[in-house]
């Protein structure tokens, strides 16, 4: 891996999509590191499972927080848990995602690949932008993917109604994470917090075994190319401890470099328009939930 690694004793990291492959890989290699890391799942069985193996690796047991981040209040009660358990952020990734082959839509009614892979990171990084500010310095890291080069923005329907497209679906998804990091680049100027987007890789993870029939079994098959979670897993914790990317933001890594995205992803008035788009969509006006008693 590119560059020194800094010691993150003190430090606290939280991690989406955490109880499997490149985010649990990071979580462990992270505590390893000194991180009090907090990771969040959906699935109280396997986050469980995954505290313990962070703890074995490490030494340091993680915070846990059980959601569906798919859900618009379970994301808001994750960021209250969290507000209500720990006095700082100094690493914050959004790292949760998937492939739906087939439409779906989640309890609030929005398409779930949008809603997951993108509302989710924009509405959690949203509600804890003030924590970052006052840890800084701080980093935001969202895991994109080489699919956003086949991604399109389709503001008048981004949610696909007009005909669902499953790698549609997905590229706009992470187009979209990439132009995130791009507008929270432009607002966090001066603030010492940075925001990078990367590619992990395709990696052994289980990905798009969520779905059934021909997909399941065509992305089950492909896993057999993929490179290990431990592999896939190097750019993030590059990107949330390596000194050599103390101060860079805005920036789009692949491999532990930082490579061109597609020239959609630059579009800076796509990025202000996600942004105001994203903002309506997870009503940023409404109150979070109260917190339940945080885990860890």
């Amino acid at each position: 891996m590119a560059g020194q690694m800094a010691s993150l004793r003190d430090k606290t990291v939280l991690i989406t999509g955490a109880t499997r492959g490149i985010g649990e890989v990071a979580a462990v290699e992270l505590a390893r590191k000194g991180a009090h890391v907090v990771v969040v799942g959906r699935d109280a069985a396997r986050l469980e499972e995954t505290a313990r193996r962070v703890a074995e690796a490490s030494g340091r047991r993680p915070g846990t927080l059980l959601a569906d981040l798919s859900v618009q209040s379970e994301v808001r009660r994750v960021a209250s848990e969290f507000r209500a358990a720990y006095s700082r952020l100094d690493v914050l990734i959004n790292n949760a995602g998937a492939f739906y082959a087939e439409r779906r839509v989640t309890r609030d009614g929005i398409e779930m690949t949008w809603a997951l892979n993108h509302l989710s990171g924009f509405l959690l990084t949203s509600l804890l932008l003030d924590m970052l500010r006052a840890s800084a310095p701080a980093r935001i890291i969202n895991v994109s993917s080489e699919a956003h080069r086949m991604g399109r923005m389709d503001f008048a329907d981004v949610e696909r109604r007009r005909g669902y497209s499953a790698w549609g679906a997905y590229g706009q998804s992470k187009l979209a994470n990439i132009l995130f990091t791009t507008e929270l680049t432009r607002r966090l100027a001066g603030t010492g917090v940075t925001a990078n987007a990367l590619h992990p890789g395709f990696v052994a993870t289980g990905f798009g075994k969520n779905n059934s029939g021909l997909w399941g079994w065509l992305l089950g098959l492909a896993q057999v190319m993929a490179i290990s979670p431990e592999e896939g897993a190097k750019t993030t914790i590059y990107l949330a401890s390596s000194p050599e990317v103390e101060g860079v933001s805005g920036k789009y890594f692949d491999k532990c470099r930082a490579v061109e995205p597609a020239a959609a992803a630059k579009d800076v008035a796509a990025a202000a328009r996600l942004w105001e788009l994203s903002e309506r969509m997870v009503d940023l006006a409404s109150p979070a939930p109260a917190p339940r008693a945080a885990a860890g």
